[in-house]
């Protein structure tokens, strides 16, 4: 044994009073949270209560107005950790399904050949590799997402951002993409999404956090959240979802 801890300790992100305001509006206020490396961890909450802000401050893509948002560095790597970022319609381009992927590995930087050998990995790994040369935006809004996905997996990411990933998908489409982010879980990409579907947070998530107003009102372990006392505004929140709670 070498004495290492756990994956799951190493802390990825750390956000300390952390705020985000948009003109007048505080999207986030006060948010102390640490994202470890393992985690699986599930955003609920209303609309307007922060979650893709929250995202998007956790990604880098809006900076913290106050407090601190600090990105630790990948130990014993030493390298800032790679993330990405999916959203509930995925942002394609009028290109192939292949092209898709690939400009992406071509904006990172990677040579001709690996690309080409990385983006039929990554198209085979969401089951995509005989739609290469389909149009991207005639694909189906289940295969759009999982596009997306192969996109993602191909930059071989440490973390995974996504905003209610299967909210516009069909029932069939909707357990394809669960399955592929248990997938990557298993393979230790940190995921990280919203969703107000609490059954799927129950189905995928280590943790879950409950926004309110911009405020994190609680993170906890997922059996936790669902089967322990909750502060008032999360269990009231927690009962109208779930009545039978």
């Amino acid at each position: 044994m070498t004495g290492m801890p756990p994956l799951v300790a190493t802390p990825l992100v750390t956000l300390a009073a952390a705020g985000v305001r948009f003109g007048a509006v505080a999207a986030l206020r006060g948010v102390d949270l640490e994202l470890r490396r393992g985690d699986r961890l599930a955003l609920v909450g209303a609309n307007g209560s922060g979650k893709t802000t929250l995202l998007r401050l956790l990604h880098g893509l809006v900076p913290a107005g106050s407090g601190r948002c600090e990105h630790h560095a990948l130990a014993p790597e030493g390298r800032a950790p790679v993330a990405a970022m999916l959203f509930q319609r995925p942002f394609l381009l009028h290109l192939s399904a292949r092209r898709n992927v690939s400009l992406a590995l071509w904006l990172r930087g990677v040579g001709r050949e690996a690309r080409a050998d990385l983006t039929r990995q990554a198209l085979r790994r969401v089951g995509l590799e005989a739609l290469a040369e389909r149009p991207a935006r005639a694909l189906s809004g289940g295969q759009q997402q999982r596009l997306a996905m192969a996109r993602a997996w191909a930059l071989r990411p440490d973390i995974l951002f996504l905003d209610e990933p299967t909210a516009s998908l069909d029932p069939s489409a909707k357990r394809e993409v669960e399955t592929l982010i248990e997938a990557f879980a298993a393979e230790g990409v940190t995921i990280v999404f919203s969703t107000h579907n609490l059954g799927q947070a129950k189905r995928l998530a280590t943790r879950v956090a409950y926004l309110e107003g911009g405020r994190l009102v609680v993170d906890l372990p997922t059996h936790a959240f669902f089967h322990g006392p909750l502060p008032p505004e999360a269990a009231q929140f927690l009962r109208g979802e779930l009545p039978w709670v």
